[in-house]
Protein backbone atom coordinates (compact mmCIF):
# COMPACT_ATOMS: atom_id res chain seq x y z
CA UNK A 1 0.00 0.00 0.00
CA UNK A 2 1.41 3.35 -1.01
CA UNK A 3 1.07 6.20 1.43
CA UNK A 4 1.48 9.91 1.12
CA UNK A 5 1.33 11.72 -2.18
CA UNK A 6 2.14 8.51 -4.08
CA UNK A 7 -1.18 7.15 -2.81
CA UNK A 8 -3.19 9.90 -4.51
CA UNK A 9 -5.25 8.47 -7.38
CA UNK A 10 -3.97 11.29 -9.58
CA UNK A 11 -0.27 10.61 -8.96
CA UNK A 12 0.25 7.56 -11.20
CA UNK A 13 -1.67 9.12 -14.13
CA UNK A 14 0.76 12.06 -13.78
CA UNK A 15 3.93 10.00 -13.30
CA UNK A 16 3.38 7.59 -16.20
CA UNK A 17 3.26 10.19 -19.01
CA UNK A 18 6.24 12.04 -17.52
CA UNK A 19 8.25 8.85 -17.84
CA UNK A 20 6.95 8.26 -21.38
CA UNK A 21 7.97 11.81 -22.31
CA UNK A 22 11.42 11.18 -20.86
CA UNK A 23 11.69 8.00 -22.96
CA UNK A 24 10.62 9.59 -26.26
CA UNK A 25 12.58 12.79 -25.66
CA UNK A 26 15.82 10.80 -25.62
CA UNK A 27 15.41 10.70 -29.38
CA UNK A 28 15.03 14.46 -29.82
CA UNK A 29 17.84 16.20 -31.75
CA UNK A 30 20.81 17.43 -29.80
CA UNK A 31 20.11 21.05 -30.73
CA UNK A 32 16.86 20.78 -28.72
CA UNK A 33 18.65 19.77 -25.50
CA UNK A 34 18.35 23.17 -23.81
CA UNK A 35 15.03 24.08 -25.34
CA UNK A 36 12.28 21.60 -26.13
CA UNK A 37 13.85 18.58 -24.44
CA UNK A 38 14.60 20.37 -21.19
CA UNK A 39 11.28 22.22 -21.10
CA UNK A 40 9.03 19.24 -21.84
CA UNK A 41 10.81 17.10 -19.27
CA UNK A 42 10.65 19.86 -16.65
CA UNK A 43 6.96 20.62 -17.17
CA UNK A 44 5.89 16.96 -17.25
CA UNK A 45 7.79 16.28 -14.03
CA UNK A 46 6.43 19.51 -12.57
CA UNK A 47 2.95 17.98 -12.47
CA UNK A 48 4.19 15.29 -10.08
CA UNK A 49 6.35 17.58 -7.97
CA UNK A 50 3.50 20.04 -7.48
CA UNK A 51 1.21 17.18 -6.45
CA UNK A 52 3.76 16.17 -3.82
CA UNK A 53 3.92 19.72 -2.53
CA UNK A 54 0.13 20.03 -2.56
CA UNK A 55 -0.20 16.89 -0.49
CA UNK A 56 2.13 18.31 2.15
CA UNK A 57 0.11 21.54 2.22
CA UNK A 58 -3.30 19.86 2.39
CA UNK A 59 -4.06 21.29 5.86
CA UNK A 60 -4.49 24.71 4.25
CA UNK A 61 -7.14 24.46 1.50
CA UNK A 62 -5.94 27.64 -0.27
CA UNK A 63 -2.31 26.51 -0.39
CA UNK A 64 -3.38 23.02 -1.45
CA UNK A 65 -5.54 24.37 -4.27
CA UNK A 66 -2.76 26.71 -5.37
CA UNK A 67 -0.24 23.86 -5.71
CA UNK A 68 -2.78 21.66 -7.52
CA UNK A 69 -3.48 24.58 -9.87
CA UNK A 70 0.29 24.81 -10.46
CA UNK A 71 0.28 21.09 -11.32
CA UNK A 72 -2.55 21.71 -13.78
CA UNK A 73 -0.60 24.58 -15.33
CA UNK A 74 2.44 22.34 -15.77
CA UNK A 75 0.23 19.77 -17.46
CA UNK A 76 -1.07 22.39 -19.87
CA UNK A 77 2.46 23.60 -20.59
CA UNK A 78 3.45 19.99 -21.31
CA UNK A 79 0.63 19.75 -23.84
CA UNK A 80 1.97 22.80 -25.67
CA UNK A 81 5.47 21.31 -25.78
CA UNK A 82 3.97 18.06 -27.09
CA UNK A 83 2.32 20.05 -29.88
CA UNK A 84 5.72 21.49 -30.80
CA UNK A 85 7.37 18.07 -30.65
CA UNK A 86 4.80 16.67 -33.07
CA UNK A 87 4.94 19.71 -35.39
CA UNK A 88 8.73 19.29 -35.54
CA UNK A 89 8.21 15.58 -36.28
CA UNK A 90 10.03 14.42 -33.13
CA UNK A 91 7.01 12.39 -32.02
CA UNK A 92 4.24 10.75 -34.01
CA UNK A 93 0.64 11.91 -34.15
CA UNK A 94 -0.25 8.70 -32.31
CA UNK A 95 2.06 9.53 -29.40
CA UNK A 96 0.72 13.09 -29.35
CA UNK A 97 -2.90 11.96 -29.28
CA UNK A 98 -2.27 9.45 -26.52
CA UNK A 99 -0.37 11.93 -24.36
CA UNK A 100 -2.88 14.75 -24.88
CA UNK A 101 -5.77 12.46 -23.92
CA UNK A 102 -3.93 11.51 -20.73
CA UNK A 103 -3.26 15.13 -19.83
CA UNK A 104 -6.87 16.11 -20.52
CA UNK A 105 -8.09 13.36 -18.18
CA UNK A 106 -5.49 14.41 -15.63
CA UNK A 107 -6.69 18.02 -15.90
CA UNK A 108 -10.21 16.90 -15.03
CA UNK A 109 -8.95 15.08 -11.95
CA UNK A 110 -6.91 18.09 -10.87
CA UNK A 111 -9.92 20.35 -11.38
CA UNK A 112 -11.89 18.14 -9.01
CA UNK A 113 -9.15 18.43 -6.41
CA UNK A 114 -9.11 22.22 -6.73
CA UNK A 115 -12.89 22.37 -6.36
CA UNK A 116 -12.91 20.15 -3.26
CA UNK A 117 -9.68 20.69 -1.28
CA UNK A 118 -11.41 20.01 2.04
CA UNK A 119 -11.81 16.33 1.12
CA UNK A 120 -8.04 15.90 1.15
CA UNK A 121 -7.61 17.58 4.53
CA UNK A 122 -10.36 15.42 6.04
CA UNK A 123 -8.85 12.30 4.47
CA UNK A 124 -5.54 13.07 6.17
CA UNK A 125 -7.23 13.61 9.54
CA UNK A 126 -9.16 10.31 9.28
CA UNK A 127 -6.00 8.48 8.27
CA UNK A 128 -4.15 9.74 11.39
CA UNK A 129 -7.05 8.73 13.66
CA UNK A 130 -7.20 5.15 12.37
Amino acid sequence: MQLGFRGLKVYQPAFKPAMEIFRVSKGFPREETYSLTDQIRRSSRGVCTNLGEAYRKRQDPKMFSSKVADADGEGTETQVWLDFACACEYITQEVLTECLAGYEELGGMLGGMIANPEAFRLHAIRRRQS
